[in-house]
């Protein structure tokens, strides 16, 4: 697997070790793609630029948490060069969002990664409440694996 992991933000270091090591857990988790030819892209930013992003990519004048960013190539079972796509993290939001929801710093970081994956392998929560529920199923359950895994470090 490779993981790209990119920072343009001042607003808090971040622990790329650690990050790579959950991104590769999430990978191996969720549905086919934890290949060794699995790639994926991630941008940490502030709030301005996921303003902007948001704005020019999904017509949406506003911040979010994290944004994902399909390939054009689709990703498929058993091949060997899998690009997943990009997933943009805004990191000032996920440290308000980790003290309103009670939790550690990079385990916001890790469910924003989890979101973002799983957007990329097809899942949406917005189209549909069935859509929603399967993905929060799924999402809990690789969170609670990355956890663990995490935890164990």
């Amino acid at each position: 697997m490779k993981i790209l992991i990119r920072n343009r933000q001042r607003h808090r270091s971040l622990n790329k070790t650690k990050i790579i090591n959950a991104a590769g857990n999430i990978l191996s988790l969720s549905d086919h793609s934890g290949h060794p030819g699995t790639e994926l892209s991630i941008l940490f930013v502030g709030d301005r630029e996921m303003l902007r992003l948001n704005t020019d990519h999904r017509g949406i004048r506003k911040s979010t948490d994290v944004l994902s960013f399909e390939t054009r190539i689709p990703v498929t079972k058993g091949n060997v060069n899998n690009i997943l796509g990009d997933i943009v993290i805004n990191v000032p939001r996920a440290e308000s969002q980790a003290v309103a929801f009670g939790t550690g710093f990079y385990d916001e970081i890790y469910r924003l990664l989890v979101h973002g994956t799983l957007h990329l392998l097809g899942y949406d929560h917005e189209k549909s409440e069935y859509g929603a529920r399967k993905m929060r199923k799924k999402e809990q359950e690789i969170m609670d694996a990355v956890k663990k895994m995490d935890h164990k470090r």
